[in-house]
């Protein structure tokens, strides 16, 4: 038996001085699924997060609301939390570092640095704003990047080209807080001593495990430290002045520590609120250096590669050089687009995820979407809004969802929800499921999740395969085989339940309702080993998921622009504009068309182009999800029926009454990729405002003649 994994995990701090969006979601929902994974095999699993509370920010945001600094991140606490719900992000210990566990753990780590001589004061000059009164941190200071000067960047690092540097070194500083340009006044700081050869030596080591980054982040490092005998790093400044929310600094009037000093310790210390709470989880095998070892324990880290700088190169060196743990492995995710541009507000674009929840859209659908797409890799991930529609209702619902809905239909209708054993024409079918198990772990052990996803994808796709090849549709008419029909339905259902399992730590919800349908206990990997019991009684079938309306998120969009008071004068402007090209364009056309008589007709040669055959209605059902639309299995004469979709569903209630039926379809239309699946031909109808009918033939005839 394989040895339990010991995990301590942990996610990115938001700051709480702002709203949860889609692009803090991405790390967050990747983290979720790694940890709801790792629990499913059975390994311990810690998972952590805090508020990051401190700095600058936070006191002027308080000061401008009339507000402590303690009364505002404990609203953004409540706030960010609530998010977190929202999306299933279940972490085990939620916290803040402003704490006393976390001052605790400052200062420890703090005086033994200093201590082994890592910590040295020096004087440096700082730029200060005369007018509020206070040393400006290098957030609050702007100006022209000394490197490509490109305009408006911070005074730490310049987002255009990445390039890191002093403030001092900005052309044209200005302070953000007063708009003044500020003096440079003598102050005394703290640095820990990140260009020793001590640090630089470790970190190089650091990098020679392959596992504990993926390959872009370790490129990146050994450019930020650089080689051999030229290093490129410089000593971290880890002091502020008053006026200053965080924790002073022991034996140094007036100083404070710098935010990102205290900020990643916050891991450790919710980490110690939780053990200490729960009582049975020893803190220190997870946290010290010699004792994590010896333990074997685990900590994995995932964040956003716009903080990677501070996470992988000053965070590591300051746990070792104090006697703490490193992480064992890193999960860098890439910043999230919008249909392929930055999140903006003025597009409505810059989605928080209390947007996204007030417009009543699934939560999972957006953790599908992210798992769909997420490849372990610090790819920048785009959240193109038509393909996410597609692939929710075309492969999560047309596929997945659909194989639930169509099969209880039987089991409830005709057997009162009791399954039968499992039909020895699904046994290769479900072992073909269960094999690929290794590839799916692997996927999601990796962090591939896209991976593990088309595995998944293609199992759906051979039960819906088989579904049509069995056509239990027709055994159903037949009394003389219920047995069969309810067994090969046991065998779909239970092809169901392991497809479930795998997608479990995607879709926790739906799960959840899948386990109370087929009234099962909590799936995890150990389920394969085991199979739906014969005679067992199964729930009702309750509808698991609806499908996206592309009109909701548009809907949600409009919402943003509205919610965040953006000007949008401009955009209906252009909007109008471009209505009014569009329409002299139709125009033109037109006027063109009718001076030209021969286009009001076709040629026999064109009507030749249409093949038309006749085709036999061998299955007629609803779609999950789908209010317009039937699908069909059609015999055409050939090799195998087409799946067809039509929007005829008002005018056919009882779709099961069209099976036999014969029905004239445009037999070369191409493919169609729609939300459910491809639709492979046009079924023929004649209609009037108020009725529908399909066209058919006077006598049978068989499948697959020609009409002409």
């Amino acid at each position: 038996m394989q040895q339990k994994r010991d995990i301590f995990v942990t996610n990115a701090l938001p700051f709480a001085n702002g709203d949860i969006h889609l692009g803090h979601l991405l790390g967050y929902a990747q983290a979720d699924i790694w940890v709801r994974f790792q629990r499913m095999l059975g390994n311990n699993v810690y998972y952590i997060c805090a508020d990051d509370t401190h700095g600058t920010p936070i006191m002027l945001k308080a000061d401008s609301l009339g507000i402590t600094p303690e009364e505002l991140i404990a609203k953004a606490h409540a706030a960010h939390l609530k998010d977190f719900d929202n999306f299933y992000i279940d972490f085990d210990n939620y916290y803040t570092t402003h704490s006393k566990e976390n001052q605790q753990l400052v200062e420890e780590i703090y005086l033994t640095l200093k201590a082994n001589d890592l910590i040295e004061t020096k004087t440096i000059e700082q730029f200060y704003d005369e007018e509020r009164k206070m040393f400006l941190p290098d957030r609050f200071i702007k100006g022209e990047c000394p490197k490509c000067h490109a305009k408006d960047q911070y005074g730490d690092n310049c987002e255009a080209c990445g390039a890191t540097y002093r403030p001092t070194e900005l052309i044209n500083p200005f302070s953000v807080v007063t708009g003044k340009t500020p003096v440079m006044r003598p102050s005394e700081h703290f640095f820990f001593k990140l260009s020793d050869p001590r640090c630089v030596t470790f970190l190089r080591e650091f990098l020679e495990d392959k596992e504990r980054l993926q390959p872009e982040a370790a490129n990146k490092m050994r450019e930020w430290i650089g080689e051999e005998g030229d290093c490129k790093l410089s000593d971290w400044d880890i002091s502020r002045d008053a006026p200053y929310f965080g924790f002073p600094i022991p034996n140094a009037e007036n100083k404070y520590f710098y935010v990102w000093l205290d900020a990643p310790i916050g891991y450790f210390a919710s980490f110690k609120n939780y053990c200490d709470r729960v009582g049975n989880v020893d803190f220190e095998s997870f946290i010290k250096q010699e004792k994590a070892a010896a333990a074997g324990t685990e900590m994995v880290h995932f964040i956003g590669k716009d903080i990677m700088y501070f996470h992988t190169l000053f965070w590591p060196a300051m746990l070792n050089f104090s006697g703490h743990r490193v992480p064992s492995q890193y999960a860098i995710n890439g910043f999230l687009t919008v249909d392929g541009a930055k999140m903006s507000k003025s597009r409505g674009t810059f989605i928080t995820a209390d947007s996204y929840i007030a417009q009543k859209l699934d939560p999972e659908w957006l953790r599908y979407y992210f798992a769909a797409k997420s490849n372990g890799a610090i790819d920048d991930f785009d959240l193109n809004l038509d393909d996410f529609v597609n692939r929710v209702n075309a492969d999560l619902i047309g596929k997945y969802v659909n194989i639930a809905s169509r099969t209880s239909r039987f089991i409830s209708k005709n057997f009162e929800n009791r399954l039968g054993k499992i039909a020895s024409e699904s046994v290769a079918l479900i072992d073909s499921i269960i094999a690929r198990a290794p590839a799916i772990q692997e996927g999601f052990e990796r962090r591939n999740f896209a991976a593990a996803l088309r595995e998944i994808s293609a199992a759906c796709d051979d039960v819906n395969e088989h579904f049509d090849q069995m056509k239990p549709w027709e055994i159903a008419k037949d009394e003389s085989r219920a047995t069969l029909l309810q067994d090969l339905c046991t065998g779909y259902l239970e092809a169901f339940r392991i497809l479930t399992l795998y997608l479990k730590p995607v879709l926790p919800v739906v799960a959840e309702r899948v386990e109370n349908f087929l009234n099962i206990a909590p799936l995890s990997f150990a389920a394969l080993e085991v199979k739906l019991p014969e005679g067992h009684l199964i729930n009702h079938y309750e509808h698991l998921m609806t499908r996206i309306n592309r009109k909701d998120l548009d809907a949600m969009i409009e919402a943003n622009r509205e919610a965040l008071n953006v000007e949008r004068k401009d955009a209906q402007e252009a909007e109008n504009n471009g209505a009014q090209v569009a329409k002299g364009q139709k125009k033109d056309v037109a006027v063109e068309s009718s001076n030209e008589m021969e286009s009001d007709y076709i040629s026999i040669d064109d009507f030749a182009k249409i093949d038309l055959r006749l085709g036999k209605v061998l299955a007629c059902d609803f779609i999950e999800g789908a209010d317009k639309l039937l699908t069909f299995q059609i015999d055409l004469g050939e090799e195998r029926p087409r799946t067809i979709f039509s929007g005829i569903r008002k005018f056919y209630q009882d779709p099961e009454a069209l099976v036999g039926t014969y029905v004239i379809v445009v037999a070369n239309l191409a493919p169609r990729k729609m939300r459910f699946g491809v639709s492979e031909g046009m079924i023929l109808s004649a209609s009037t405002k108020e009725s529908l009918t399909l066209l058919t033939t006077l006598e049978e005839l068989k499948p697959g003649a020609k009409i002409s």
